[in-house]
């Protein structure tokens, strides 16, 4: 298995994002358009980027200076834990609320309040279990 967020790890991620309709489908019925950093909290920058256009991810890899409307931070361990068993709703808010996930870009609280976000953010975790 690749390294979390390696250019491996992200290029499976893409193929299993356009894979699962309950995420790219549904991002695609709201003209979802977005770069998603992943990393943990202690780096510089994140260690992987996600392109998403109209709902699909066109492309994975190392972040390279990409300009982020999301930058999700997490201890590798969290990642690991929400990777084995996805995370719901109040798991995610719990997170976080306790700090566990932290967004260094992106709204965390306005994306909660649109269902039409909400289930696909949440559909990614179960997602990223199949990488």
């Amino acid at each position: 298995m690749a390294d979390l967020f390696s250019p491996e790890w992200m290029a499976r991620f893409v193929e299993e994002w356009n894979a699962e309709p309950e995420l790219s489908e549904a991002l695609a019925e709201i003209g979802f358009n977005s770069t998603i950093g992943y990393g943990f909290p202690d780096d510089e920058q994140p260690r992987g980027v996600l392109v998403v256009e109209n709902g699909k991810a066109i492309s994975g890899g190392a972040y390279e200076g990409q300009e982020l409307n999301w930058d999700i931070r997490a201890s590798e361990d969290q990642w690991n834990k929400w990777i084995a068993k996805p995370p719901g709703m109040m798991g995610l808010g719990t997170a976080f609320a306790s700090g566990k996930m932290k967004f260094k870009v992106g709204d965390y609280g306005a994306m909660l309040k649109d269902p039409r976000m909400a289930k696909p953010f949440i559909k990614s975790f179960s997602v990223m279990a199949r990488v």
